[in-house]
Order: structure tokens, then C-alpha cells, then sequence
């Protein structure tokens, strides 16, 4: 099967929509670095790191692109200036390929021993972390998963209201306990009830301050191990939402809930409204965490799957 074959006209024209602002602004960038330029030489060179730099890619990350393109024209002896958006390319592409994760094909979750399947959703407030959680539930169950959602983002009154929203909106049932509440104790009866309607996955949605890391890790690990003594290995998931219109402070909030909890998922949302786009290429290569979703839009449908030879060729299409 071809890399593309399982992505829809519809959805492909939604990831070149969403990525629309930072592709104009990275390809003018890049433009404006080769202009009167025949080859590429070390003030192209120079001048590309700055602009992979000011497309939030990252120091780390950009250095490593600069060098593996230093060693192509020294490989080939001559790379002009028309060639390198496609060097380019073949670059990032790989990068993104070495960090050990696989792209989902679909909206799944892994065959377990015994359901449901729990993913924790971890973030600070503001990301889109709840609305994440809506069109995840939405995919899921249009891929005929039950879904079952717990609201232990007790801090925050606003979170459970949002969250209830969106339960009514997908049509999934929902755990809370209202503002205040223990959300260990949300996410035992969370777990406790889709044991006992016998549904594919349990989403939890916790409360999204990182103001203090012991606190957050006290908390995240309270919840976790409760969890597991419903469900054994529970949660199975820790995804991190990530707001991608932040840029390298997307990178920064990654690497601390890194430290505060085992993340093993990320999604970066709201790449539709930001020339930051580039962010997603350093925190896939930096943290080495799977981003398994994107958002690219407002739409209940706008939540992607993350796959990174679409990502990159819509990037430089």
C-alpha cells in the first residue's frame, strides 16, 4: 500500500489547509535565502539555520538538519540552490523517520488482555486539551469503539462543563463529580463503570496547571495508581497535548511534563492558526515520543492522525 493511500482527498486537503500559514512563511523564508544564489554554500547554509531556527524547529534539531545537509554537498560535491527545497525535504523526512516511532494507520488502540484500554490526558490549560479529548472520543467511535470519559480535571469547573459538552456532542457517557472533587477517586468510578458496560476505552482528562512539578507529580501519580489497581497496567496511555501556536514553549512544556510523568503520546493542536508549525518537526525529533495527533482546524474532523511523510510533504508542497 502506497504511504498515502489511507489518507482521504478530504483529509489531505484539510492538513495542506492547516498547515497553510507555516508553509507560506517557511517557503518565503527560503525563497528570499536562495534568491540571486546559483549554489549553496555556507552563507545559504547560514541563512537556512536562521530560518529553520525562526520557524520554531529548534536549535538542536536545526543543527542537526544543517550538518546532514553540509555532508550531502560534500558527498555530491555540488548541490545548487534549485535542488535544495527537495534536499531539504529528504532531510527532515528522514530525521523524523529515526526516531523509532511508527505512524498510526487509523483511530485504534492496541489489543490488550482486558479492556478497557485507558488513556490519561495530561496538559496545562489552554491547549485544546479537553476539545482533543472530544474529537478523539468522536474518531473512535466512528471507528466503532465505546468510549467513556471521566472528568478528573476537578479544579476547574469550566473543564468538567466543557468536557459534559462534549460528551453530549459525540454521544459517550461521562464520570464527574463536579468541581473540587478527588479526581483519583473520578478515575476509579471512571474505570469502575467501563469495566462494567464493557467499552474499548476510557478516556481520563486531568487537571491542566504545571505551576508546581512535585505537586503535579503527586497528583498524576495518585491518579495512576489507583488506576491500576482497577485495571492492571492502567493507564496505557499518558497523552500530552501540546498548544503548537507556542511555538518552542511547546518544547519547554513537553520536557517538564516528561519529567513529571511517563509520557508515551503526544498530540499538537491548533497548527491552523500559527506559522509555528515547525515545532512539530523538533519535539518528534527531541523528545522522542510518538505525535500521534494533529489539529489542523476547528472542525470535529480536524483532529489527524500525525503521519510524518505526509506532514513533510505537505510542508513543502
Amino acid at each position: 500500500m502506497g504511504i498515502f493511500n489511507f489518507f482521504s482527498k478530504d483529509k489531505k486537503e484539510s492538513l495542506d489547509k492547516g498547515l497553510e500559514k507555516t508553509k507560506s512563511s517557511f517557503l518565503s523564508k527560503l525563497t528570499r535565502t536562495v534568491v540571486g544564489k546559483s549554489k549553496v554554500d555556507a552563507d545559504v547554509l547560514d541563512e537556512l539555520e536562521e530560518v529553520l531556527i525562526t520557524s520554531d524547529v529548534g536549535v538542536e534539531t536545526t543543527l542537526k538538519i544543517i550538518e546532514r545537509i553540509e555532508e550531502r554537498i560534500a558527498r555530491d560535491k555540488y548541490v545548487n540552490t534549485d535542488e535544495l527545497n527537495n534536499v531539504l525535504k529528504q532531510e527532515i523526512g528522514k530525521l523524523l523517520e529515526e526516531n523509532n516511532t511508527t505512524d498510526l494507520v487509523n483511530f485504534d488502540v492496541p489489543n490488550i488482555s482486558e479492556s478497557p484500554y485507558v488513556i490519561m490526558v495530561v496538559g496545562v490549560n489552554g491547549v485544546g486539551k479537553t476539545t482533543t479529548i472530544g474529537k478523539l472520543s468522536h474518531q473512535f467511535k466512528k471507528n466503532n469503539k465505546s468510549v467513556i470519559l471521566g472528568a478528573a480535571d476537578t479544579f476547574r469547573a469550566a473543564a468538567v462543563d466543557q468536557l459534559i459538552i462534549w460528551s453530549e456532542r459525540v454521544g459517550v457517557p461521562i464520570i464527574q463529580q463536579g468541581m473540587g472533587a478527588d479526581p483519583a477517586s473520578v478515575a476509579f468510578d471512571t474505570l469502575q463503570s467501563a469495566k462494567a458496560q464493557g467499552a474499548d476505552i476510557a478516556i481520563i482528562d486531568t487537571a491542566g496547571r504545571l505551576h508546581n512539578k512535585v505537586n503535579l507529580m503527586n497528583e498524576l501519580s495518585k491518579i495512576k495508581n489507583v488506576m491500576s489497581k482497577v485495571i492492571p497496567g492502567a493507564p496505557h496511555e499518558i497523552l500530552l497535548v501540546l498548544d503548537g501556536s507556542t511555538g518552542q514553549n511547546a518544547y519547554e512544556q513537553a520536557k517538564q511534563f516528561s519529567l513529571a510523568t511517563e509520557i508515551n503520546a503526544l498530540a499538537i493542536t491548533k497548527l491552523d492558526g500559527t506559522a509555528k508549525g515547525g515545532v512539530v518537526i523538533g519535539i518528534s525529533d527531541q523528545m522522542k515520543i510518538p505525535v500521534k495527533y494533529i489539529g489542523v482546524g476547528e472542525g470535529i474532523e480536524d483532529l489527524q492522525i500525525f503521519n510524518k511523510a505526509q506532514f513533510v510533504d505537505s510542508l513543502f508542497s
